[in-house]
């Protein structure tokens, strides 16, 4: 592709690259998946009002998120077997991220380490924490990511049981992951997504695989990780992890007001409006559509974030107009790196950033922290 100019080019490319299994994984919803397509479309409901005649002069997109400075209100986030996408794709995504001036969000599922990211990425970065019955181990974890200079902690709520997913059943994805004939077929079709697989030690889940009593392969990883997931999850454990974290802490998966009012008394610094991704319940509401009303209730309480359908800086713009503070990508980011491993995800965060920028001044403003919803054109969004 000789020009790549918005992130669908990325993800074309990616699909191209990436063997089917790890690319169905991070590009597939639940059920109908149609909550993941609602993430997406409902962005597009969302008109935008020009302005004209309007200096746009010395414009800027730096801002905050809890309290830490970002290039442009936008943070990678957390993705399982993100280094499955590309050879060391957690390290690769930490540098892209780092050098643009965005938060990198590491995955408890991760290929790469805590301390493989820190080592060769710098510390800084987030780390995303999913609840496990083994208390230990999530305590181990919690001191590693303190160790490595994780600034904040975020933790994600609505995985307590996985979503079922069609296209992971029928690719067969697993751990480790079932090398049918068709699943070889494809990957010897990857002859670049391959090669940079056999060139890496990285290929089993660094923060868990060798850090947990009788794990020491991917075979004996699948059996403790399907007891593990924990469906007795409460907001005495946000408590206790909280605690125990004593830093920065981020609630990740809030869609309902009762829940977001929860995440006000449980003391933590940000809440992420979020379904996964469209990736657990089906049928739920997108994000954006979420995020008014959770902002109504609680925004001048808790910092709040929202992911989920973000495919432009349009979008971006469209998410901090209807108060989120800032936004997480996952796809978009994803679909770079399986393209063009650190690269892509450089170019992801260009696209976003550019878009972000021209839409801004389009729509009257120079500043990003002054956009509200007057950049939108009413009546054009239910909640608007």
């Amino acid at each position: 592709m000789a020009v790549i100019t918005n992130i669908e080019d990325l993800r074309v490319l990616a699909q191209k690259r990436v063997p089917r299994m790890f690319y169905d994984y991070a590009d597939s919803g639940s059920w109908t998946e149609s909550t993941y397509r609602a993430n997406n479309d409902d962005f597009q409901k969302i008109k935008l009002r020009q302005r004209v005649a309007v200096n746009m002069e010395n414009r800027s997109t730096a801002t905050t998120m809890i309290g830490q400075k970002v290039a442009m209100p936008v943070a990678i986030a957390p993705t399982g077997l993100t280094g499955m996408q590309h050879a060391d794709g957690e390290i690769l995504a930490a540098r892209a991220a780092r050098a643009f001036g965005v938060p990198f969000t590491l995955s408890t599922m991760s290929i790469c380490s805590i301390e493989d990211v820190a080592e060769h990425a710098g510390p800084g970065f987030w780390f995303q924490l999913y609840v496990m019955k083994d208390r230990a181990f999530i305590e181990r974890l919690i001191d590693r990511a303190k160790a490595a200079g994780c600034s904040a902690l975020v933790l994600t709520l609505d995985l307590q049981i996985l979503g079922q997913r069609h296209k992971d059943l029928k690719n067969g994805l697993s751990a480790p992951p079932k090398l049918t004939l068709p699943n070889i077929i494809n990957i010897a079709t990857k002859p670049r997504w391959a090669l940079g697989m056999l060139a890496t030690k990285r290929r089993q889940f660094g923060n868990i695989v060798g850090h947990v009593s009788g794990v020491d392969n991917m075979g004996s990883l699948s059996e403790w990780t399907a007891k593990q997931f924990d469906p007795g999850l409460n907001w005495g454990d946000v408590e206790w992890i909280k605690n125990r974290w004593g830093g920065k802490l981020i609630l990740k998966g809030i869609q309902d007001v009762e829940d977001a009012r929860l995440a006000v008394q449980s003391g933590a610094d940000a809440l992420i409006v979020s379904n996964h991704g469209g990736r657990q319940l089906d049928g739920a509401q997108s994000s954006i559509e979420a995020l008014p009303t959770i902002v109504d209730a609680v925004g001048g309480q808790i910092e709040i974030h929202m992911d989920g359908g973000i495919r432009s800086g349009q979008d971006v713009l469209k998410a901090r107009a209807l108060g989120a503070q800032g936004v997480y990508i996952g796809r978009p980011f994803l679909y770079g790196l399986g393209a063009m491993g650190e690269a892509g995800v450089t170019k992801c965060l260009q696209i976003l950033h550019r878009e972000l920028d021209i839409t801004m001044a389009f729509c009257g403003h120079t500043q990003v922290d002054t956009v509200d919803k007057s950049i939108l054109l009413p009546g054009t969004f239910p909640l608007v």
